[in-house]
């Protein structure tokens, strides 16, 4: 199951059915869990800066954050991968920067935050390579934009 949850005030526009997919298609790449169950959050760039400062340390917004429930060794699909939470309106003016939809953008952050979810980081390069190609490949398959062009 994936529970969306917008804050007040927020007006974001996505589809369900896209948000679905892009968990469904970033655990299936990756470890071959197919019934995925997480909760996705769209949040002020206030309550994310202040969940970054309390459990990162980093007191800054940043785009998404993942609070996995289980270690990455233990996932079986069967309870819940954890929680993101997307900071609005930071992501909008990340994709006006990088020139694609915000819809595209969330869809990829998403993916990405479910990476994270399941164990996935980008702390040195080869994290980082192997962690960009399979973003690419579940945004190929969702028909969206690749985000990163360099890896094939």
């Amino acid at each position: 199951m994936v529970e969306v949850m917008v804050d007040e005030g927020l007006n974001v526009l996505f589809s369900q059915e896209m948000i679905e997919n892009a968990v469904k298609t970033s655990c299936f790449e990756a470890k071959n869990i197919r019934k995925p169950s997480v909760c996705i959050r769209f949040a002020s760039d206030e309550i994310v800066q202040q969940l970054n400062a309390s459990w990162r340390n980093q007191d800054k917004v940043t785009d998404v954050l993942s609070f996995p429930m289980q270690e990455a060794e233990a996932l079986d699909g069967k309870e819940s991968l954890g929680d993101m939470v997307l900071a609005v309106p930071f992501v909008f003016e990340e994709a006006r920067r990088l020139d694609v939809a915000q819809d595209a953008h969330i869809y990829h952050l998403i993916a990405h935050s479910t990476l994270h979810l399941l164990g996935y980081d980008h702390m040195n390069d080869t994290e980082a390579e192997q962690m960009q190609r399979l973003e690419n490949t579940v945004m190929a398959e969702l028909g969206l934009h690749k985000p990163y062009p360099e890896w094939d």
